[in-house]
């Protein structure tokens, strides 16, 4: 509660600087204890257990994801409800190489912030945690999220991503994550080739045939993948091999025809080899960010205050070339993910180099920058109402207009 003398900006910034040593521990952590897609059964538990002591109803296991949550707090005054998005996945294989350690507790602190003066303001705080952003088994899981309408009754949702430099919210990619299986029949390579079906030339007709491809489609696209079986010997006709691969877009539109051509692709290596096939998405599709400028400036506005030099905020608009399930629930209510800077120097995502600054000094010290600034979003959506209408306007309109 505010006091006489305390403005709630002010509630929030002594919030933030007293329980800051508390979640900078709990960021060391959960970047301790590594965890990937929809298998961080740790990393959530933290944040859930962190979300409990602060007063906030949790609900474990939602939306078809085991280590997903749902934590709310309800003010007894009505107002809008805000959603803050928390990720805490790491990479297969280098750990939190993308900072999803800082993440997670960036929203809880903020969340946690904004719980202090709520009750005086109205509306309702949500932390979503929504775990698997980096892909794979049941990824991208604010897509399930969306799909389940755990945003059917939110009126905005924020979140910020480590990164080398202060920016604001980028578009990114649509992506289809689709397997590609072969069944072929197996036989002697040497002494009866002509009565095997050989699976692995399905697969390579494939690769060729994606690059014949590439020359014809819009440069917006990006198609990746890698071989993950490719059979077991030599000498033995393969009866079975796959291929895993990512197909993106700028928009879910131009995706929808390039997975249609991919699937055409697939059906004549199969008749030409002999083989069967299976072909489709082994997780969540993942949507383009729609951005809504306005909101992004809202958040910014509060930057000077939090401490933010101007010289390291970007003011250009990027064009991310990655993907990720923000973009999901931006097609549905305004959504912006921006980022703060954790290191001094350039770091790339996914690097021996982001992993370490996601436990630096600045990294940890990200935290507090973080979390003041989407508390005091959050605060201006809901005491603003024009400001709020205004948003969902003009997110209406980037809507309709698309990427």
């Amino acid at each position: 509660m505010t006091t006489a003398t305390q403005t709630k900006h002010e509630v929030i910034e002594a919030f933030i600087k007293e329980s800051l040593p508390t979640y900078q521990q709990l960021a060391i952590d959960i970047h301790e204890h590594p965890e990937v897609s929809n298998y961080e059964v740790y990393s959530s538990q933290v944040l859930i257990d962190q979300l409990k002591k602060e007063g906030f109803e949790v609900t474990k296991d939602v939306a078809g994801h085991h280590t997903g949550f749902d934590a709310r707090y309800k003010s007894k005054k009505s107002g809008p409800t805000i959603s803050f998005l928390a990720e805490y996945d790491a990479l297969p294989g280098i750990g939190h190489a993308c900072g999803h350690n800082l993440f997670g507790n960036y929203s809880a602190l903020a969340a946690s912030a904004l719980k202090q003066v709520i009750d005086e303001t109205g509306g309702e705080i949500r932390v979503y945690g929504t775990p698997g952003e980096e892909g794979g088994e049941n990824g991208s899981s604010k897509a399930s999220f969306v799909r389940e309408g755990f945003f059917d009754d939110v009126d905005a949702a924020l979140c910020v991503h480590p990164g080398h430099r202060y920016a604001k919210t980028s578009t990114g990619l649509a992506n289809d994550p689709v397997d590609i299986k072969f069944y072929g029949v197996a036989s002697h390579a040497a002494g009866a080739p002509e009565k095997g079906v050989n699976a692995l030339e399905a697969v390579i007709q494939v690769f060729n045939s994606i690059n014949a491809l590439r020359l014809h489609l819009p440069k917006d696209v990006n198609i990746h993948g890698i071989i993950t079986n490719g059979g077991v010997a030599a000498n033995v006709v393969p009866d079975f091999a796959s291929a895993r691969f990512y197909l993106r877009a700028a928009n879910r539109a131009t995706l929808n025809d390039v997975y249609a051509k991919v699937e055409n692709i697939v059906k004549a290596a199969a008749l030409a080899t002999g083989a069967t096939y299976e072909f489709g998405l082994f997780q969540n599709s993942v949507d383009d960010i729609i951005v809504t400028d306005a909101f992004d400036e809202v958040f910014f506005s509060h930057a000077q205050a939090a401490g933010v030099p101007a010289d390291e905020i970007v003011e250009v608009k990027k064009q991310s070339l990655g993907s990720s399930d923000v973009g999901n629930v931006s097609q549905v209510i305004p959504t912006i993910q921006p980022t703060v800077s954790i290191s001094d120097d350039y770091i790339a995502g996914h690097s021996i180099e982001f992993k370490a600054a996601a436990r630096s000094p600045k990294g940890l010290n990200s935290i507090g920058i973080a979390a003041e600034l989407l508390a005091k979003t959050a605060l201006d959506l809901i005491e603003q109402p024009e400001l709020l209408a205004t948003i969902k306007e003009e997110h209406q309109a980037s809507l309709a207009k698309g990427n």
